[in-house]
């Protein structure tokens, strides 16, 4: 097993105990619940194969919604602008990964905690991804970051 495919295998380990522990604690009715389940599981599928696997193509077919809103103002606004943006930096930053920390769903959306990395020795970024899903689908998406700097004022980690 491959270091990639022990990552992939952690991260869908995290999905799933947190997709359970969410299940588990939400009231509401049970659709609602299978629902919420089902998006969280597919938008961490989704961001496995865009930040781990780089399978843009794959995520260009099971990912995004034809009607995809881009709302973080450094990445282009629609379907065709964001798959190009992912294969543009696949290329440019082959070794890049991410570490999901937390994630959660709640109705239609999903919000993901994340480190992410360009290269391996980088300190990269801690990352808030909240993505609408529509038929199991990036729908819609919204960001915010910050790099993981050098020194903190105190020892709180990041994540």
């Amino acid at each position: 097993m491959t270091t990639d495919t022990k990552k992939i295998s952690i991260y869908i380990s995290v999905a799933s105990f947190a997709a359970f522990i969410l299940v588990a604690c939400q009231s509401g009715n049970d659709a609602q619940e299978a629902l919420e389940e089902a998006n969280l599981e597919k938008a961490v599928y989704c961001m496995q194969l865009l930040e781990i696997e780089l399978d843009v193509d794959t995520a260009d077919r099971e990912c995004f919604a034809k009607s995809y809103v881009q709302h973080a103002p450094h990445v282009p606004d629609g379907r065709d602008a964001i798959v190009s943006f992912f294969a543009a930096r696949a290329v440019k930053f082959p070794e890049s990964s991410i570490e999901i920390k937390r994630a959660a769903a709640d109705g239609d959306l999903v919000w993901m905690h994340l480190h992410s990395k360009r290269t391996p020795d980088a300190r990269g970024s801690a990352i808030i991804h909240i993505f609408r899903m529509e038929d199991g689908k990036f729908a819609e998406h919204w960001e915010v970051g910050q790099p993981v700097p050098e020194e903190s004022v105190h020892d709180n980690p990041m994540f």
